[in-house]
């Protein structure tokens, strides 16, 4: 298809398009001549993935950037492949190791790991982006006054592990690996979103079950 096209079926201005492929986020077309150029249904299906990251994931261009290059790097293996393409989103900050709260929760969220046998998890400690947002999250509850730590979240991480079996086998559905990462990357922008929802709806649905509408 040519670039007018592209436009008209991604609903994505032309201008955007010419946008994006200046930044790398799209692969350049098959090349006609000077000025003319085919693109086909990968790039379709990576525009809609950029658009994605940036409209509903808020994620900056230059992020969107570093996360499509990992994508798309088959020299990696599956795991390091998916894993530097989920670490390149936005993180949270680096806690204070200062802070008692956040050395507590560090013993909380170690012995969680222990708990669960989660060796992997182990390894990545002092590297892991997921690693260091639990941490964030169990030293702010601590920091509240609130009893949170490995005993809680236990029952929570089995249930995100089960999630996590039904995110790989989705994954593997897919015909080709890049396909797959792709899709695992966009779950993480779009389907954490709507796992919170489902929490919250959840427990406003419970909370009516046992409480009524007083």
């Amino acid at each position: 298809m040519r670039l007018a096209e592209l436009s008209r079926r991604s609903g994505v201005s032309t201008a955007t398009i010419k946008y994006y492929l200046r930044e790398g986020l799209l692969p350049p077309g098959r090349r006609h001549n000077a000025t003319t150029a085919e693109y086909g249904e990968e790039h379709l299906r990576r525009l809609r993935l950029v658009r994605a990251m940036i409209q509903v994931g808020q994620v900056p261009v230059a992020k969107v950037r570093e996360v499509l290059g990992h994508v798309d790097d088959d020299s990696l293996g599956r795991t390091i492949r998916l894993g530097a393409a989920l670490w390149a989103l936005p993180q949270v900050p680096e806690p204070d190791a200062d802070d008692e709260h956040v050395r507590a929760a560090h013993e909380e969220v170690t012995a969680l790991l222990d708990r669960l046998g989660w060796e992997n998890a182990k390894r990545l400690t002092t590297i892991s982006p997921a690693y260091r947002s639990l941490v964030v999250a169990v030293a702010a509850f601590r920091r509240l006054g609130y009893r949170w730590g490995a005993e809680q979240l236990a029952p929570y991480a089995e249930l995100m592990h089960r999630t996590a079996v039904l995110d790989l086998d989705n994954m593997e559905t897919h015909p080709s690996e890049a396909e797959g990462i792709e899709f695992a990357v966009l779950g993480a922008i779009l389907n954490e979103p709507a796992l919170q929802a489902l929490h919250r709806l959840a427990q406003e649905e419970e909370t009516a079950r046992r409480y009524g509408f007083e």
